[in-house]
């Protein structure tokens, strides 16, 4: 399993070769309360690094999803329109959003690890 990287927006991306796998934290699932609406980006969509990538509705807010690294859309987490849900069950697995094929693999080292995450969450 590869490691997880992590944004100052509360994005996670993990790599799998070229595929990074993207969804939001644990810790922003819970600021944002009970997920009611994910709106996802069309495959095949070119995403800049932290440019908007979705839309996340919960019973408090609407909070855009940034990319955590740049590269194109190459599937969607569908099951997340009839359950958006998923997204506060397990936010940092079956709850995850969009995949990328990346375009600059060193756009990772811009991102925090586990611990620069939790350290970086506590203070929140």
């Amino acid at each position: 399993m590869s490691e997880t990287k992590y944004t100052e927006q509360h994005e996670w991306v993990r790599v799998d070769g070229d595929i990074a796998t993207i969804g939001i934290s644990e810790f922003a699932q819970g600021q944002l309360g009970d997920v009611v609406y994910v709106e996802l980006p069309a495959p095949g969509k070119m995403l800049k690094q932290f440019a908007e990538a979705a839309v996340v509705e919960s019973v408090k807010a609407a909070s855009e999803v940034y990319a955590p690294v740049s590269g194109e859309v190459v599937e969607v987490n569908a099951a997340l329109t009839d359950a958006p849900a998923t997204v506060n069950d397990d936010a940092e697995g079956a709850g995850w959003f969009i995949k990328l094929k990346i375009a600059d693999k060193g756009e990772l080292a811009k991102l925090m690890d586990a611990a620069a995450y939790a350290s970086f969450t506590k203070d929140h």
